[in-house]
């Protein structure tokens, strides 16, 4: 038994794969034009064309492909062998035989294994090292990875006082549960966040559909996603504050930030390696 499928045994990990194995029938053109603009947007670049681009936790592969397509050379690796399959899935579709796109398994954690991974210009990790069981060791080990001028961009939870704490009980109690506890709490919370999101679209006179047609702003699919956050198993948290002087005590500057409000959710970060400066200014939200 590898040690995943042991972890999966032992209701100690979530599996991220199988249910991004559920997504793959979603992914169409405008899911992929929407993930294409949200990494433009935060790397503030027109294409990335010849720059080498490191998926450190692919998860479905959408995020990958859209690096490809916008004409980055592309490695991805994931943890979590179904997410592996997902990847080589929309690789075999999109770019069947392409050796501008390499596809591996592989563990952030995994000091040895990355330190032969090489550098890269762009290295891209979206909600995904809060979810290894070791975070900070994670966010160690991808500084190696990022270029002499390369750009960071990672999402990680964001800390709260008492809500952390409370889907931290979610999240281990779901992984706990036998499969119809499961299903009752995957619908139960998805009920929960439509109707929140639904009255708050409303009030600030936006389409609450949007959030389930691709439109939203990174693609994903809103039900895979509430399924996600109430089962993503190891958590762990980080307030913005700790990931900028993380960074910044090795040497990157941080470039554009969003962060979720101080709500429920993940902050993004972009880190430049070669604009650091010895006492910069934390941008503002």
């Amino acid at each position: 038994m590898s040690l995943h499928s042991g972890e999966i045994a032992a209701k100690e990990r979530f599996e991220f794969g199988h249910n991004w194995l559920l997504f793959l029938d979603s992914i169409n053109e405008e899911r992929i034009s929407v993930a294409e603009k949200s990494l433009l947007m935060m790397l503030k670049m027109d294409n990335l064309r010849g720059k080498r681009f490191l998926d450190v936790g692919s998860g479905s592969g959408l995020f990958s492909l859209a690096a490809r397509r916008l004409g980055a050379i592309v490695h991805s690796f994931d943890y979590d062998p179904q997410s592996v399959a997902c990847t080589q899935e929309l690789k075999r579709r999109f770019f069947p035989g392409d050796e501008s796109w390499v596809i591996e398994s592989g563990s952030v954690l995994d000091g040895s294994y990355v330190a032969r991974l090489g550098t890269f210009d762009i290295v891209y990790s979206w909600g995904v090292l809060h979810h290894t069981g070791s975070m900070w060791k994670a966010m160690e080990n991808v500084v190696t990875t990022v270029s002499e001028k390369g750009l960071l961009y990672i999402a990680i939870y964001n800390r709260q006082q008492f809500f952390s704490a409370y889907w931290r009980r979610v999240k281990r109690c779901y992984n706990l549960a036998p499969k119809l506890a499961r299903k009752l709490l995957e619908y139960g919370f998805w009920l929960y966040f439509v109707l929140g999101l639904f009255l708050g679209d409303v009030l600030r006179r936006r389409n609450p559909f949007d959030r389930h047609s691709g439109r939203g702003r990174r693609g994903m699919s809103f039900f895979r996603d509430i399924v996600d956050w109430i089962g993503g198993w190891p958590f762990e948290v980080a307030t913005p504050e700790e990931i900028f002087h993380f960074y910044h005590d090795r040497k990157f500057t941080l470039i554009e930030l969003k962060t979720c409000g101080g709500k429920q959710g993940c902050n993004e970060f972009v880190f430049s390696r070669s604009a650091w400066q010895q006492k910069p200014a934390m941008p503002s939200e």
